[in-house]
């Protein structure tokens, strides 16, 4: 008899649980296996490739102050043209790379001892050639890099100072004025406006701005900054012929530049005073007198005790000397400067000190110092008291040995590196040198320093 197809399955689930529940058969024991054993898969092993360091890493690895200087010497030989500031960067390695292609060495872009040796003496040659230095403008603090040997020429006042060549081919001219309101947008502006300028490059920032381009046959870079209503301008001119000397040297006068140096919270301070006192020396019986350089710059007035007003006729940036003229003196006696030979280590150093330092008085003083050369300078130790800039050193033979000048202490670089004062000689040969440039013959004969130096009281804006 066929079960219906549901009891089949109920039939076949209760016999299968009866199955389960009954016990299982006693089974005699067994004995004991050794575990199976497992082989290990094989493991599959990449090796480790070390981190490959790039040119620009090992830059990094420097420190800034090496990055800094093989920027500067790059842009030197014309293959770096980037901002000198020490950040490691492409551009700095694609120029090393120039440098060891066009020496004939492997191009890394890493420079071993040999190669910086190499970049460092030809950056040296090119920056001697155009007589590189840093120079502080004496009114407003400005840093300028400068190249000294092609703009020997400086006429300078209080707004400013420019220096020249001779024929007028290259002019670099640093611009200080008041103007209420200025942005770097509106100076840029009228900057471009000026001598029918064609500017083919223009950045404006809110801090500073730059313009470069052409004027008639010359080419000309601007770099200008703003700050409390005063305005700063450094212009470079230069002939197109002079293109191959310039360039380097202005993307070093462009890093070098420093409007407003010191504490970024001023307004940039003159570090210099509105009424400066100093020597002079008197040079011939007409009234020619050699000063100091410095503590000439930017004279509205240059008053002379008992003689009136000199005028200043001629300096030399170079020596840090000036020639000034007494017009209508008389009774006027030269110091004796002629003569050769070296100069002895002790001088006796006349000149008159700064009204407070002597209870308002105009007396003169001597006092001895060392003389000591320093690398390039020769320093005078003890340092000789305010006022003294422009005094007469002579020897303990009683010749005159040169001029005494102090050095004001100025902020040149970053924040915080105030550069402190130092008392410098500049040689007799010097002092003669640039006397017979200026048509002033050296004075002969005994020497009365006392009789020959006077006051002279610079008046600034």
């Amino acid at each position: 008899m066929k079960l219906p197809f549901a009891l089949t399955l109920m039939m076949a689930a209760t016999l299968g649980t009866a199955v389960a529940q009954t016990p299982a058969a006693k089974q005699p024991p067994q004995p004991k296996q050794a575990p199976a054993q497992i082989k290990p898969k094989p493991v599959t092993t990449v090796p480790i490739r070390p981190a490959v360091q790039t040119p620009v890493d090992t830059a990094k690895a420097m420190e800034q102050a090496e990055r800094l200087a093989i920027q500067s010497d790059l842009a030197w030989v014309s293959l770096y043209n980037g901002v000198i500031n020490g950040e490691a960067s492409d551009r700095m390695v694609s120029a090393i790379k120039a440098f060891q292609k066009d020496h004939g060495a492997k191009e890394t872009g890493v420079l071993n001892a040999q190669e910086r040796g190499a970049l460092t003496a030809a950056a040296k040659k090119l920056q001697d050639n155009v007589g590189w230095k840093i120079v502080s403008d004496a009114t407003s603090g400005a840093r300028i890099g400068l190249p000294s040997k092609l703009v020997p020429l400086i006429v300078s006042d209080v707004n400013g100072t420019k220096w020249s060549s001779a024929t007028g081919t290259i002019q670099i001219e640093f611009l200080r004025r008041k103007e209420a309101g200025a942005t770097t947008a509106t100076v840029a502006a009228s900057e471009k406006k000026l001598n029918a300028r064609k500017a083919d490059y223009s950045v404006v920032k809110p801090d500073f701005f730059v313009l470069s381009g052409s004027q008639g046959l010359k080419k000309f870079y601007i770099r200008g900054q703003t700050r409390n209503d005063e305005v700063r301008v450094l212009t470079i001119l230069y002939d197109q012929a002079t293109e191959g000397t310039m360039i380097p040297v202005t993307v070093a006068m462009s890093s070098a530049y420093n409007p407003f140096p010191g504490n970024v919270a001023q307004a940039g301070p003159p570090p210099r005073k509105k009424v400066e006192y100093s020597t002079g020396i008197v040079a011939s019986t007409d009234g020619a007198i050699v000063a100091d350089r410095q503590s000439t710059d930017g004279c509205m007035t240059i008053a002379v005790p008992g003689y009136g007003n000199a005028t200043r006729v001629a300096d030399d940036e170079s020596r840090e000397l000036a020639l000034l003229r007494i017009y209508g003196a008389s009774g006027l006696k030269p110091l004796a400067m002629a003569g050769n030979g070296a100069t002895k280590p002790n001088v006796n150093v006349t000149g008159i000190a700064d009204p407070q330092n002597q209870g308002g008085r105009n007396a003169v003083t001597t006092v001895t110092a060392t003389a000591t050369l320093a690398v390039t300078d020769t320093t005078l130790s003890p340092e000789p008291a305010l006022g003294f800039s422009g005094a007469a050193a002579l020897d303990s033979d009683g010749k005159f040995a040169g001029i005494a000048r102090l050095k004001p202490a100025i902020v040149a670089g970053p924040v915080g590196t105030p550069l402190p004062s130092q008392a410098l000689l500049v040689s007799a040969e010097a002092v003669r040198d640039f006397m017979k440039a200026k048509g002033v013959t050296p004075a002969s004969g005994a020497s009365d320093a006392k009789a020959s130096v006077l006051r002279l009281v610079c008046v600034r804006k």
